[in-house]
């Protein structure tokens, strides 16, 4: 709600909102470069033409910094509301593909173009209550960057305008406490004090996609044991399978794998035989993508037989 938003930020709101055209929220979007912005109107980051990411920002959030600089804080935690509830498998969906968005953007040392909105709920009820709608959202003219990637702390950074300034540890734990996020404190799936083992990553791989199955209401059975060429087997509710699927992950220095010769065979032969590679399988930015049998050797990590 505006009356959460710093006087600053609000202020370069108004301005913006009253300067240019009366755009809707999807509007504004699609003009920035997203050609399905319709259809991809409850997200809240985009990949736009020429591979530019944009994404929101709740005006809500923005803190002014020493020197007047924005910056605000994003929750790594994808499954976790800032109030601790968990979320949806939809809405957790919805935050990995946003994180994943904000992640290619700090990997590349690249910006990403934001959109400015304010919530016409409390911010607090964004994801619970039904009336949580946008309010007013703009086109921020100014770059954002994301300035830090803490998995450790589950946080990034997210700053307005040029690289070289961050919000010292004061302001970054001033608005953790205001923005609701939890108090930091070790994460076991965080904290690797060595290298990371092959069985690890790949126990973190499984156990990610066991989850992400059953949030959907799907049935999920580990068949490692029975070495079938695939680890997990997927039904709906009627018993019917959809999936046979093989899962490798990704993490560290555990960068890529192999299939096994019995995982190839099946590949060929089991027409719902599947690849799915989670990246990142250990901590709380874990991401995942599913191959066909002819598009495996497009996954990131793969290595053939021999090499």
């Amino acid at each position: 709600m505006d009356k959460e938003v710093a006087p600053q930020v609000l202020a370069v709101i108004d301005e913006m909102r009253l300067s240019g055209p009366r755009l809707t929220p999807v509007d504004i979007v699609a003009r920035m470069g997203v050609l399905d912005a319709r259809e991809k109107a409850s997200e809240q980051a985009w990949l736009a033409t020429g591979d530019n990411v944009i994404a929101t920002v709740w005006a809500e959030r923005v803190e002014v910094g020493d020197g007047g600089h924005w910056f605000c804080l994003e929750s790594l935690d994808a499954q976790r509301r800032a109030d601790g509830g968990t979320r949806t498998p939809f809405q957790t969906q919805r935050i990995k593909d946003r994180l994943a968005l904000l992640k290619k953007t700090f990997d590349a040392g690249q910006g990403f173009r934001a959109v400015l909105q304010t919530n016409r709920v409390p911010i607090a009820e964004l994801e619970t209550s039904r009336s949580a709608k946008v309010s007013t959202r703009v086109r921020d003219d100014d770059e954002w960057h994301v300035a830090e990637w803490a998995p450790q702390r589950q946080i990034a950074v997210l700053v307005r305008g040029p690289r070289g300034w961050t919000p010292g540890e004061a302001e970054i734990q001033a608005a953790r406490a205001r923005s609701g996020l939890p108090e930091e404190k070790a994460d076991p799936g965080l904290a690797v004090t060595g290298p990371v083992s092959q069985e690890a990553v790949q126990a973190a791989a499984m156990d990610y996609v066991m989850r992400h199955f059953k949030g959907y209401g799907y049935k999920a059975e580990d068949v490692t044991a029975r070495a079938l060429g695939y680890d997990i087997e997927v039904s709906n509710a009627k018993g019917a399978t959809l999936l046979r699927v093989v899962v490798k992950g990704t993490a560290g220095e555990i960068a890529s794998f192999r299939l096994t010769s019995g995982e190839e065979a099946c590949s060929a032969r089991e027409p719902l035989w599947r690849l799915l590679v989670v990246s990142d399988a250990i901590g709380s930015t874990a991401q995942h993508k599913i191959y066909k049998p002819a598009e495996m050797t497009q996954a990131p990590g793969f290595e053939a037989q021999g090499r």
